[in-house]
């Protein structure tokens, strides 16, 4: 078994405000959603995905996203501060709080396009088209996600060519970077690299790829490792491990972004983010909201700090 090799830098893309809220039982106040993304934003995390602008009924736990962009006014200058945008009512929305950057998102499979968007793969791709269109028209950068790449919890194993099929969809209509998804944290290390390394043949480049993992079996380090060794350079990850999807059941918390940072920077490998900074970050969540903290390396860091 060869020595995976490792990047010089890494982009570490935190989704914990938004994927890590959005499945949480109860509502957190947007005063500390706020300061969530500020004290993340301080720790030199080069992106924060903050909220998404979709429906209340769907996604109670984000119902403040106006609230939300309109109390970032002064960072989005400043900063990278994506936001979801599921359909154009949702961009509207994003151009009204004139927000820089929007992230879209499509299944894999049928099943879980039918159960995230309410429609089948067809619809879903008619649905991405124009809001992908407009946003860039506007000036805006745009991410896409590919849900479900290697697991869906109604269909089992995804055919490498589905994953690809929507990624390279997504990249010729004009989003600047593609963010490939184990949605239920179901990829082995094999899965990871047949994907990755089948993609790049397609035509995806690895360039604009980035990878989601979610750690349900124990597997997103190892993942990345697979990943970043395939020439991936950019990792999602969320304060705490927290996060699930309210739309798939057997979707549990993401890659802990302390866990990713303590794996990379034990290795060498930069990031830019202060990883005591984070750890202090999840740690005030946690005494304020009462969220518990999924993410093996804050635990052990902050038993070492006991010490």
């Amino acid at each position: 078994m060869t020595t995976p090799s490792l990047p010089t830098d890494v982009t570490v893309y935190e989704v914990g405000p938004r994927d890590g809220l959005q499945n949480e039982p109860t509502v957190i106040a947007t005063e500390v959603k706020l300061e969530f993304i500020r004290r993340l934003l301080a720790a030199g995390l080069p992106a924060v995905e903050a909220t998404s602008f979709v429906h209340p009924d769907r996604v109670p736990q984000l119902a403040d996203a106006d609230d939300v962009a309109a109390g970032l006014t002064s960072e989005l200058n400043a900063y990278r501060i994506p936001m979801l945008v599921p359909n154009e009512r949702g961009l509207d929305r994003a151009l009204a709080a004139e927000v820089k950057e929007v992230a879209v998102f499509l299944s894999a499979t049928e099943s879980f396009a039918q159960a995230n968007l309410g429609t089948d793969l067809a619809g879903q791709r008619a649905m991405v088209q124009p809001v992908i269109a407009r946003a860039k028209a506007a000036g805006l950068r745009v991410r896409g996600y590919v849900s479900m790449c290697w697991g869906d919890p109604w269909e089992g194993d995804v055919e490498l060519g589905a994953s690809i099929d929507i990624a390279a969809f997504l990249l010729e209509e004009g989003v600047d970077e593609v963010s490939l998804g184990d949605t239920i944290g179901v990829a082995t290390t094999k899965q990871v690299r047949a994907l990755l390394s089948s993609a790049r043949t397609a035509g995806v480049p690895t360039t604009r790829t980035a990878v989601h993992f979610h750690d349900t079996y124990g597997q997103a380090t190892a993942n990345v490792l697979a990943a970043l060794d395939e020439g991936i350079t950019t990792v999602d990850a969320s304060a705490g491990g927290l996060g699930g999807c309210p739309f798939a059941v057997s979707a549990t918390g993401n890659l802990a972004t302390e866990d990713l940072l303590w794996c990379l920077h034990r290795q060498g490998v930069r990031t830019g983010v202060d990883l005591d900074a984070v750890v202090d970050t999840t740690a005030w969540f946690a005494a304020t909201t009462g969220v518990t903290p999924q993410s093996r390396a804050f635990t052990a860091l902050v038993h070492k700090r006991g010490h």
